[in-house]
């Protein structure tokens, strides 16, 4: 069985280092934004992790027990190879210093190269505190002489997701072919039953209709099937152009 950690960083112990983590305000933003990407990596042999900062509760069909329940079947079917909650609270997220220590922990004892968090403009201030909160712990992670578990240590890249509730027609800075792993992205949504079916409209277009033809958008984009965007602030470092297309 699939465990959610949530006992906080200092007591996760011996793990090896994850290749990329991805931090979500709440269960569910992770597989919505980059659910794709995260399955074509896995698949690609890569050190997966995602932490959610909140239960994602209350919200109208769903309960802790609940939501926790449908966590774990998105974990398992995306097979990721880490995911905690850091206990943080739904609907109250803020980027305040206790916050900032907690998810620098995580950095600390999770050694990610590069963090994923949620696109910097968004109508949900949860999402807007998380990727404050994201970009300054990862510059506490480096922090020497502090009480903080586990060694100084700065993941490389911060890059983003858009899992937003703006109406925004984004520009990405790169789009990943999710045209193999759509399906197990659009399966991972739907563990989600409680967000995206119950007391959901069944006439057509569905939210899962909508994310799969976003999908289809951003992999039009590319000329492929199906896409995932993401964004940076950062320019990014090529070393050869064989995989650009």
């Amino acid at each position: 069985m699939t465990e959610i950690h949530t006992d906080g960083p200092e007591s996760i112990g011996d793990v090896q280092p994850l290749d990329f983590l991805v931090v979500a305000p709440h269960p569910d933003d992770a597989e919505i934004g980059m659910g794709g990407t995260i399955a074509k990596m896995i698949r690609q042999g890569m050190r997966v992790g995602i932490l959610d900062l909140t239960s994602g509760e209350p919200t109208p069909h769903g309960s802790e027990t609940i939501r926790r329940a449908e966590t774990i079947r998105a974990t398992e079917i995306l097979n990721v190879t880490w995911r905690g909650n850091a206990g943080l609270v739904n609907r109250e997220l803020q980027h305040t210093l206790e916050a900032r220590k907690r998810i620098a922990s995580y950095f600390r004892m999770l050694r990610p190269r590069w963090v994923f968090a949620p696109y910097f403009h968004d109508a949900h201030p949860d999402h807007v505190a998380a990727t404050e909160l994201i970009e300054a712990a990862r510059f506490w992670s480096k922090l020497s002489k502090t009480d903080m578990p586990g060694e100084r240590f700065h993941p490389e890249r911060t890059f983003y997701y858009f899992c937003i509730h703006l109406r925004l027609a984004v520009q990405p800075s790169w789009i990943v072919d999710i045209s193999e792993t759509m399906d197990q992205k659009l399966d991972s949504i739907r563990a989600y039953e409680s967000q995206f079916v119950v007391g959901r409209p069944t006439e057509p277009p569905t939210m899962l209709d909508r994310i799969e033809t976003d999908g289809a958008y951003f992999g039009n984009l590319i000329a492929r099937r199906y896409g995932e965007p993401f964004a940076t602030k950062e320019p990014l470092a090529l070393t050869s152009l064989r995989d650009v297309f």
